[in-house]
């Protein structure tokens, strides 16, 4: 009897208790919650892979260009602590002298490239590159006027604050034998 009693009091409610609506808010907010950080999560990585590769590459292809050239280079003019700018400069088998300066502007790295002393061409190799001489420097050893080994290291930095992403490369460069 007292069963049917409460039954029979069950069936003539309508609606939730305010216990169960309180339940319910409460786990649609963890879910919620724990969906939000999961996605700020996953931007904020997204977006610190993409500035490490894109430093990365930048410091990369500044090590490239200055390898290149100073694999060349007969002669090498540095100027400042870091070394940059620094000037490369060889003759080909053709007797043709070739010029090329890198220089650091406004966090980019610029070669200026002239053959036979014409007129020179600017192109920019790559950006994010920090100017500062314990990041990005050029630095030769030389024995008797000649020179013997090049060390060049490039830091590039993305991004600003607390997310920011440096990437440092380096490279010794043994240039070719002197003509």
């Amino acid at each position: 009897m007292k069963w049917l009693k409460f039954w029979s009091g069950r069936e003539t409610q309508k609606g939730f208790t305010v216990i169960e609506v309180i339940t319910a808010l409460a786990i649609t907010g963890m879910i919620g919650a724990g969906a939000t950080m999961a996605t700020v999560q996953t931007l904020n990585e997204g977006a610190r892979n993409n500035d490490y590769t894109t430093a990365s590459r930048q410091a990369q292809n500044a090590i490239q260009w200055i390898s290149r050239d100073a694999q060349m280079a007969q002669i090498v003019e540095l100027n400042g602590a870091s070394g940059f700018p620094v000037t490369l400069l060889w003759t080909e088998w053709d007797n043709s002298s070739h010029n090329a300066t890198y220089s650091i502007t406004d966090h980019n790295l610029r070669r200026s490239y002239s053959i036979d002393s014409g007129e020179p061409v600017e192109t920019m190799v790559a950006q994010y590159i920090s100017s500062a001489s314990e990041n990005t420097s050029f630095e030769v050893e030389v024995t008797t006027e000649n020179v013997t080994m090049a060390t060049v290291k490039v830091t590039a930095t993305v991004g600003a604050g607390p997310q920011a992403v440096s990437i440092t490369r380096e490279r010794e460069i043994i240039p070719r034998p002197g003509l």
